[in-house]
């Protein structure tokens, strides 16, 4: 079955607020099987929205609405959703209560403006909010349900969860879907395209399509299937991508499920450390303490990490981290030589097992032809070796620190698994 998502409000049409609620909605009917087939922002304006509707109510099966159900004047999509089906608004006593309840509670009176939250369309299927005081309304047209929810994400996540997506699962059969996405690194998505051609091809046949999700640091390729039996899909998938790991083993850095946040470097590197009790420091340059920000985001992060060094100048770089000298006369600081002494003095500095050091020329300025923005030199180490590695990452400059604060961060990886 299919679904449509419509976001109402002005705010999200001229870039006020950033709309992840249909992100959210759209990931919780995928995995009950709900396909998403469209989704759209609509202005505070009821022809817009009636129109909206009309083409919604052509194309899915089920229509979910968020936004527009406060008690202000520019909030007027249950005046509309009223409306469009020919439904008086009542008042509901039990949804009285509940918004009675919800300012008593915090002292305050309930007003008129208040009550009339409690109104609703007559004949819908009410659907509690225990978190605000806009009830969701669910009604049906022809052969589409439409379900109106308030735009607020906390109160519209509790409401579709405790509410929405029981009623749905209870009153239809939806088929199983399961997705299952693979983390890579160190490779572009049209070179792994090509690496992977053969087995991806193969996909069509074992019911799986392929979807490819670049972004700065890493490409996540996510495999889908649907059919009646969960459990068979899943072992389909992981059969797969065991075949698949034959192939760019050396790329994979770690898996996402679908609905769940994805493992970042950062944390995926962090539990490695933590399981096998080591430590790091980290000489960040051209990153200037992104890498150390990305670790100490992540609770426990004390455990794991020891500290990290800014030697953003050639100076600091002698005098907090005994950089030669003589090697920014010769070579530079972007640099092998320069990036492997850094990345050895700053573990032997702090103590630690390991290391990363990070120098190059972030931009949009300071390139030459001989070392152009986005030349970067990455070294990681450890007791027994030190690595470096060169890197061309582009011209922009925060992608550049993002590229190689993950590139680092999949060295580093590397390296504790013995990898490297």
């Amino acid at each position: 079955m299919n679904a449509e998502i419509l976001t109402i409000g002005d705010e999200i049409l001229i870039g006020q607020i950033t709309n992840t609620n249909s992100v959210w909605i759209a990931q919780q009917l995928n995995l009950i099987g709900v396909k998403v087939v469209h989704m759209a922002s609509v202005a505070d304006d009821e022809k817009a929205i009636v129109d909206a509707f009309d083409a919604a109510q052509k194309r899915a099966d089920f229509v979910f609405i968020t936004g527009g159900l406060g008690p202000t004047k520019d909030d007027i999509t249950k005046k509309t959703f009223s409306k469009y089906f020919n439904a008086e608004l009542i008042l509901d006593d039990e949804v009285l209560k509940q918004v009675s309840s919800f300012f008593i509670k915090r002292g305050r009176e309930v007003t008129e403006i208040n009550r009339n939250q409690a109104l609703v369309p007559k004949g819908c299927f009410i659907i509690n909010n225990l978190n605000g005081t806009a009830p969701g309304m669910w009604m049906k047209k022809n052969n589409t349900v439409f379900i109106s929810l308030p735009g607020v994400p906390y109160e519209m996540k509790a409401m579709i969860t405790d509410g929405v997506l029981p009623k749905l699962v209870a009153e239809n059969k939806f088929p199983n879907i399961y997705h299952k996405t693979v983390l890579t690194n160190g490779i572009g998505e049209s070179a792994l395209a090509e690496l992977i051609e053969s087995w991806e091809d193969n996909l069509i046949n074992k019911n799986i399509k392929l979807a490819y999700l670049p972004q700065p640091g890493m490409v996540r390729l996510r495999l889908s299937s649907t059919g009646p039996n969960l459990e068979d899909l899943k072992k389909n998938i992981e059969s797969e991508i065991e075949n698949l790991k034959i192939i760019i083993h050396k790329y994979i850095f770690g898996y996402e499920n679908y609905g769940q946040e994805t493992p970042s470097l950062a944390k995926i590197v962090s539990e490695l450390l933590r399981e096998n009790k080591k430590t790091v420091a980290l000489a960040e340059s051209c990153t200037g303490g992104y890498i150390a920000s990305l670790f100490t985001s992540i609770a426990g992060a004390s455990d794991i990490f020891k500290g990290a060094i800014v030697p953003y100048t050639n100076e600091a770089k002698h005098n907090l981290l005994q950089v030669d000298e003589s090697v920014f006369s010769s070579v530079g600081a972007v640099s092998k030589e320069c990036v492997e002494q850094l990345a050895k003095n700053v573990l032997n500095k702090f103590g630690s097992d390991f290391s990363i050091a990070v120098s190059g020329v972030a931009g949009p300025t300071g390139g030459t032809d001989e070392k152009p923005v986005g030349t970067v030199w990455i070294a990681v180490s450890s007791k027994e070796k030190t690595l470096a590695f060169k890197f061309i990452f582009g011209d922009d400059r925060q992608r550049n620190i993002v590229m190689t604060s993950q590139t680092a961060l999949n060295l580093l990886r590397k390296l504790v698994l013995k990898e490297a």
